[in-house]
């Protein structure tokens, strides 16, 4: 299995990279912005739905599919697709990591190339509400400072496949630009990395901040996951809420960048929570609103910040009045919250609409609300 999976390494990345530290690939690797018709990926104007005489869906909406290449949408927001094995399995079965630092030297091994792990503090707001064509939504805004996302396919040989997203200004490559590497090896990196995105079942998930001191480092013995491997491995594995809560009791958790985190989970059949690791044990809240701060009961309850306060009250406000919504309403309510409304120096980075019956994601970008990406999971 381990011998497999290093030759279909060099083979996606190239023996040469691979041996030179990707040196000799730097001078040949291909323009993002420029634009090749046969090898980009496909882009086509999304049909307007409606639902009761309004807009169900955006009518400027544009249907993205990504290809193993890297393609830049524009400025600060990029695309690509990795099929195939990518060592995640061997990670898990060599008992994970309890660091940034070592899924860092995990991948560095992979691709003899340095890597580091490293970020700072962001916000974030989610919720989860019945579709009214059918299903369930899932939105999700990352607030942050101006930042270069990817949106990455993931098509594992043992897995779900997936579309998550990654803020690839918290990965650096050891001595080079890390955009100075193959597409592909690029690609390879940010899959261990991602911050929230949906599988093929529909599940949902979303690392969110909380401002609290203490970080989250369990230790009893199980292999062990950091936030971003942690939701690679529910994206991989969990169908469901049960599923992916069943996943996460085996490991022992502990929180990227040293920060506390929890976690928004919702499936295709409606259930919500978000999981909040208090004392180091984790706790399951049911809830269609999470932001940034602590919803278990206890002494934790309510630390956070006060802005984030009044995003979970503006959400829950919205989901009171509305019980159904459709993708533009979820994308309204995602507006609603976003940064522009507060008047800080941090923007929402990305909102995104996840659509868990149709598995598609709909992508917003610095809060350019009238300019969708539709990004379909398979």
């Amino acid at each position: 299995m381990k011998k497999r999976f290093y030759i279909c390494l060099l083979l996606a990345l190239g023996v040469s990279g691979l041996m030179s530290g990707c040196g000799k690939d730097f001078g040949e690797r291909t323009e993002i912005n420029s634009h090749n018709e046969e090898s980009w990926a496909e882009e086509e104007a999304v049909k307007e739905e409606t639902v009761n005489g309004k807009e169900s869906r955006d009518q400027n909406a544009i249907r993205i599919t990504p290809t193993s290449e890297v393609r830049e949408l524009e400025t600060g927001l990029s695309i690509v697709r990795y099929e195939g094995e990518y060592g995640f399995d061997a990670f898990l079965e060599q008992g994970g990591a309890g660091s940034d630092a070592d899924v860092a030297a995990y991948i560095t091994s992979l691709l003899d190339q340095e890597i580091h792990m490293e970020g700072s503090p962001f916000g974030c707001s989610t919720l989860s509400v019945k579709n009214q064509t059918g299903g369930y939504l899932f939105g999700r805004n990352f607030d942050w400072n101006t930042c270069n996302a990817w949106i990455v396919s993931a098509r594992p040989e043992n897995g779900y496949a997936s579309v998550s997203t990654v803020n690839m200004d918290f990965i650096r490559a050891g001595g080079v630009d890390l955009s100075q590497l193959p597409d592909s090896a690029q690609a390879f990196v940010s899959l261990y990395a991602p911050l929230d995105g949906m599988n093929e079942k529909g599940l949902a998930v979303s690392v969110n901040m909380i401002q609290d001191s203490p970080g989250i480092s369990q230790d009893s013995g199980k292999p062990a996951l950091t936030t971003t491997t942690a939701v690679r491995l529910l994206l991989d594995r969990a169908a469901d809420v049960e599923e992916a809560l069943e996943l996460l009791q085996q490991y022992d958790f502990h929180s990227s960048m040293g920060m506390m985190v929890h976690l928004a989970i919702a499936d295709a059949d409606g259930r919500s929570v978000a999981v909040e690791y208090v004392n180091h044990e984790m706790v399951v809240i049911e809830t269609p609103v999470v932001t940034n701060f602590y919803l278990a009961s206890g002494e934790k309850q309510g630390i956070g910040t006060a802005q984030s306060h009044t995003r979970y009250e503006i959400l829950t406000g919205t989901l009171e009045e509305q019980e159904e919504m459709t993708e533009t309403g979820v994308r309204d309510a995602l507006d609603s919250v976003s940064k522009d409304n507060f008047g800080d120096s941090q923007s929402t980075e990305w909102s995104i609409v996840m659509n868990q019956e149709t598995k598609e994601l709909i992508y917003y970008h610095r809060e350019n609300y009238g300019r969708a990406y539709v990004v379909p999971v398979e």
